[in-house]
Parts: C-alpha cells; structure tokens; sequence
C-alpha cells in the first residue's frame, strides 16, 4: 500500500481511501455485520481512510460499529451540508448547523473526535467567514483535526484561502472533487488550485459512479440502466468513451476498474482515491490492482479518448452552482 502526506496536515493516507455510502443499510450492505467485516479486511490490508458522510443514511452508525477498538487505526472523514430533513436550517454550512452536525455525527461515530471535516457542497448562503470560524472553533475544542471541502469551484476554493488568511482562521486543508477517466474538468484549475495551495485532493467517483467498473457494457442488460436510477449511465457520449476505454484496458492486460483507479492515482495533485466496496468480493477486487502503474503510452492514449480539462457529459451528483440553476442569475430582466 502505498501512503501519501494529506496536503499540509502531516497526515499520511493510503492511495486508496475507502468510500462509507455503501454501507448504509437502505441503499447499500443491508447487513451491518458484513460490512464491518469488509471494513476489517480494508484496514488489515492498509486502508487507513474511511469516507461519509451525514447524508449517507446510517453510513456513520455503521462504520461507528465498526471501529470499535481500532478507531485509533483510522483518519476518519466525514461530510455534512446536504439537507437532513425538511428543516431548511438543517443543512448548509452556517455556525447554527455546523455546532448541532458535529455533535450529531460524533455520536452516531461513536467518537470524541473527527480527523477530516468536510463541506459535503458549497453554500452559497452563507458567507464563507462564518464557515471558517465556526471550524476553527472546533478544531480548537478538538472535536475535529482538519477541515475540507466537496464539490467547491476552483475560484471558491481561492477566495477561502484568502479569508482564513486575512481573518486569522483555520485554512481549509482538502478538497473532494469527482474525478475520472470520464471527467476530467478538476484538471483544468481544481487539481492546479489545489496543488498551489497544498491541499490534499480525496476524488469521489474514479469509477464514473458505475460506468467504469466494466459491468455497464454497450448492449448488455443492467439492472441500473433499465431502472433509469442514474441518468449518466444511459449518456451514448458516455457509454462510447466507456466502451474505448475497455478496449485499451483490454489492449495493456487490465480489468477496466483498474485502468481508471490507476489512473486517477497517477496524477500528482491526488492524495487518494475513494472507492465503494459493498461487499468482500467488491474489495478483494479493487485491491488487486493496487500496484497498477501506467506508462507513459498509456496515459497519452487516454488523452486522445477524453483530452485533459474535459468531461464526457455530466455525473448525476455533480454540483451545480447557482449561476447554472437560476435563469435569472444569467439573464438580464426585461
């Protein structure tokens, strides 16, 4: 296993981190003792990062249960922001929510305290000075070590930079954008911005939320396309640049799933890629291609499928800022 130094919290994190939204019971592993197994098994195998989220169903209870006598083995991440109800006070980044998701998600972990605090998307309302002392606040109590990002632009990502420095605030230290064969945006100024103010990088979806794994295949039946679940994986774009994508793994030797995590690890910029194991089978086959290194014909024959800085269409879960979703932000009055 290989383990790199989480931006500038002196933190080491194996390449690979371990996804939690699988675990939920509802939309995942129904049995919590079978996931907890699958997470023993990552950790004996040296994943030492484990991702959820609040949003993420009973994830935290489930990994909470878990890591019961091997909590000290684990930097433990987890997200909040997304709603958690109908309460429209209960979501978002401002001082009120974050105070009552701490304490929520420390009980549910069963834990006194968080290593990575992560804004699962950007609020844009509330001001980013709030965001920052309130974090600060508490990773002076110690009830978190350090704070992240999810999903935030790169110009976001700038801006709190300069306001925890010119304010006096606890900067943030990681940022988790999607990143994949298929979309490949976070190269043209996330993964840059990042670089530039040493901020580890966690991807979400190296796999293409499904489409990668070399399950979801041109003329096959899949239970998920034929539901309509994810709008993405029924994309022709996508299913095309997915189907090149499985001839040139076919062509070097590689199961496609270990093509793409190889990939997403080889840049520079990437601390550690986070992937979804629902089961021990799921697991013992995404650790088989730990020790995947591309050469350098490889890496430029992607470029020619999906060139550097562009995504084939458009993840389902991807953040969209309010500029995209209100006409009315683009569009002079009449």
């Amino acid at each position: 296993m290989q383990y790199r130094t989480l931006g500038r919290t002196g933190i080491k994190v194996s390449s690979y981190g371990l996804g939690a939204l699988m675990f939920a019971t509802s939309v995942g592993n129904p049995d919590p003792a079978e996931s907890a197994r699958v997470i023993h098994k990552a950790l004996d195998a040296g994943i030492n990062l484990i991702d959820t989220a609040d949003a993420y169903g009973d994830s935290e209870e489930v990994v909470g249960g878990a890591l019961k006598g091997r909590r000290d083995d684990v930097v433990l991440a987890t997200k909040y922001g997304r709603p958690m109800g109908e309460d429209p006070n209960r979501q978002g980044a401002s001082r009120r929510w974050i105070r009552t998701a701490v304490e929520n998600s420390l009980r549910r972990l069963g834990t006194d305290h968080i290593d990575l605090y992560q804004l699962h998307v950007p609020d844009p309302c509330t001001p980013i000075e709030e965001t920052l002392s309130a974090l600060t606040d508490l990773i002076r109590e110690g009830k978190i070590r350090a704070i992240g990002t999810s999903n935030m632009p790169a110009s976001d990502l700038v801006e709190a930079q300069w306001v925890a420095e010119r304010r006096g605030l606890a900067r943030f230290h990681t940022e988790q954008p999607p990143y994949s064969l298929l979309n490949r945006a976070a190269e043209r100024e996330v993964l840059p911005v990042a670089q530039r103010h040493h901020l580890g990088v966690l991807v979400w979806g190296p796999l293409g939320q499904g489409l990668l794994t070399g399950r979801v295949r041109r003329g096959r039946p899949n239970e998920l396309r034929r539901a309509g679940i994810f709008k993405h994986l029924n994309d022709e774009r996508r299913i095309e640049a997915a189907e090149r994508f499985a001839e040139l793994a076919g062509e070097v030797g590689l199961p496609l799933h270990h093509l793409a995590l190889a990939f997403v690890t080889a840049h520079p910029g990437v601390s550690a890629a986070m992937v979804g194991a629902r089961t021990m089978a799921h697991l013992d086959d995404l650790l088989a291609g730990l020790d995947v290194r591309l050469s350098a014909d490889v890496l430029d024959r992607i470029d020619e499928i999906v060139p550097p800085g562009t995504d084939v269409g458009r993840l389902d879960q991807a953040y969209q800022p309010p500029a995209l979703q209100q006409p009315s932000l683009r569009r002079r009055a009449a």
